[in-house]
């Protein structure tokens, strides 16, 4: 189900080339901040290498969700972001199981990585202002510990907040009933939305029995 079929155009923000210049631009901000402008070569460098490591990154993982929730990859980052408002709920019942799937999905993912990701992000954040203190630049622990306990803090409350909305979009989902819905062009019809998924024509539901498509895990 591809967002022109859904009357939506895909935002300039959630292309591939947008998400590749935003790290470039807050990778070469952050290095010319600590290291100055002396090794802006290096720095531009280092920054084209992980701006392109982290876009291929981030749109094989929308590829991914995309294949486990039955839709399409560009619809994604719009289906996050009313996830992440707790916003508009999509017409269109198959996208709302969709959102079901990929709230699962994320939700699954959160309980599997919660144990190791937020000590490894507080071993790397505080850890490298160590070896700056070690080294004699003091200024730069000083503003590497700054960053990191701020970005760390705003990480555990975009989290909880996000955790919170995930369940709270699901709720609203699951309580939408839409018999005699009709989905797609397929002519399918008697589609109802609860908290395994969606149902089909005989009661089969799509995804599996948790709201998962095939593949998701």
């Amino acid at each position: 189900m591809g967002s022109q079929e859904h009357g939506q155009v895909q935002r300039w923000q959630d292309r591939w080339w947008a998400v590749g210049l935003l790290v470039l631009v807050v990778w070469v901000g952050i290095r010319l901040a600590f290291d100055g402008w002396s090794g802006w070569p290096g720095i531009l460098v280092g920054g084209l290498v992980y701006a392109g490591f982290m876009t291929w990154f981030v749109m094989r993982r929308r590829r991914r969700d995309a294949r486990a929730v039955g839709t399409d990859a560009a619809r994604v980052p719009e289906l996050e972001r009313r996830i992440a408002k707790n916003g508009e709920l999509p017409e269109d019942p198959a996208e709302q199981a969709a959102m079901i799937r990929l709230i699962r999905r994320r939700e699954e993912k959160l309980r599997r990585n919660r144990w190791w990701a937020f000590p490894l992000l507080a071993l790397i954040f505080f850890g490298i202002p160590v070896f700056w203190f070690a080294a004699g630049n003091v200024g730069a622990g000083l503003w590497g510990l700054a960053f990191g306990a701020a970005f760390l803090g705003w990480m555990v409350w975009f989290n909880r907040r996000f955790v919170r909305r995930m369940a709270a979009m699901r709720q609203r989902i699951e309580g939408v009933g839409t018999e005699g819905a009709r989905i797609g062009d397929g002519g399918v019809e008697g589609a109802r939305i609860d908290g395994g998924g969606v149902e089909r024509g005989g009661g089969r539901p799509v995804g599996g029995a948790e709201g998962f498509a095939h593949g998701a895990r």
